[in-house]
């Protein structure tokens, strides 16, 4: 646990080190896949599909996909982030649901614009909540994704059980600043 907790303050801090985070970066991603209840193949897939879905988007002319986040997991799509209009979110959708292997698509985009500091607030506040998880015994937090827009903390990922699952929504519900918390989070069969 502590050694967890290490990597992630060392990976933090050390941001500045390209080489540094770049070491650090590729043991972060040996670790989550190793510690992804998915099949290697599952991940590989999931994150190809991620890839074709930002690309879709990014080419998009009403999509501002620079301002979403795309999450993959077992061929679900969600979608997180802030577009300025209600126009540019069902457009988000329809492009991710047209995208080859996509089994369905969460839209959790929000409508409006988000200030620089409500944006700082949003990274500090997901960054307060990945140590807690990485904190928390017998959670593979690596395998949870966690995105906020204006204190709207969105989950997703697989975790091992549903009691883990309800453990991991108490800790982000409980976790000071989180207005309101989207559950996308599979128990793995």
């Amino acid at each position: 646990m502590r050694v967890r907790l290490l990597i992630l303050l060392l990976g933090l801090f050390m941001l500045s080190g390209c080489g540094v985070a770049l070491v650090a970066g590729g043991a972060t991603a040996g670790y989550k896949v190793a510690t992804d209840p998915r099949s290697v193949g599952t991940q590989t897939d999931d994150a190809a599909l991620t890839a074709k879905v930002k690309l879709a988007l990014l080419k998009d002319p009403v999509t501002k996909a620079r301002k979403i986040d795309v999450d993959t997991v077992n061929g679900v799509v969600t979608l997180t982030g802030m577009v300025e209009t209600e126009a540019e979110r069902r457009r988000a959708e329809e492009v991710a649901r047209k995208v080859a292997g996509v089994r369905a698509v969460r839209n959790n985009l929000m409508v409006g614009h988000r200030s620089f500091g409500r944006s700082l607030d949003d990274k500090l506040l997901t960054a307060r909540i990945k140590a807690k998880l990485i904190a928390e015994p017998g959670i593979r937090s690596l395998s949870i994704d966690v995105d906020t827009v204006n204190g709207v903390v969105t989950l997703t990922g697989v975790v091992k059980s549903e009691e883990q699952r309800r453990r991991v929504l108490e800790i982000v519900r409980t976790t000071k600043g989180v207005k309101r918390v989207v559950d996308n989070l599979t128990v793995e069969p």
